[in-house]
């Protein structure tokens, strides 16, 4: 069953955030099924820490973008999401040069609260990340 109220354009994804953070980290929207949303992200220079590792905030923000986008999608028009808390718990590394990839689905759709959990993945398909975000529901201004 469908949980999206609105279109999903990965294409538009791109052009929202080409100039903000998740567009500067090369973060991609690849496929929104019925009930869950999936993203990409590379790991380069712009991801790792001294160690040569993914970043754990880098693994933050993608998790948090795509928890977002997901809760935009599942409301109405004139309705929006903003982030009250997001947890990560990062259970393996990941090197410079692979690629992560991103599985959002929903926990909880309320009426004022979200609940995302989000599994990041690594090339070899190994479990790197799993974080939970809740968004609280808003009018949009102006609306």
């Amino acid at each position: 069953m469908a949980v999206w109220k609105r279109a999903a354009l990965p294409a538009a994804f791109g052009e929202r955030h080409a100039a903000t953070l998740p567009g500067l980290l090369g973060i991609e929207m690849v496929e929104v099924g019925a009930d869950f949303a999936r993203a990409t992200m590379p790991v380069d220079e712009r991801h790792i820490q001294p160690a040569g590792i993914l970043h754990g905030g880098a693994s933050v923000v993608l998790a948090e973008t795509l928890g977002s986008y997901c809760g935009v999608l599942a409301l109405e028009e004139g309705w929006t999401v903003v982030g009250l808390e997001v947890n990560a718990n990062h259970l393996a590394p990941v090197f410079k040069g692979d690629r992560v990839e991103a599985v959002c689905r929903p926990l909880q759709l309320g009426r004022s609260v979200q609940v995302w959990q989000i599994e990041i993945r690594r090339g070899d398909g190994r479990l790197t990340c799993v974080s939970r975000l809740t968004t609280v529901v808003r009018e949009t201004r102006g609306a």
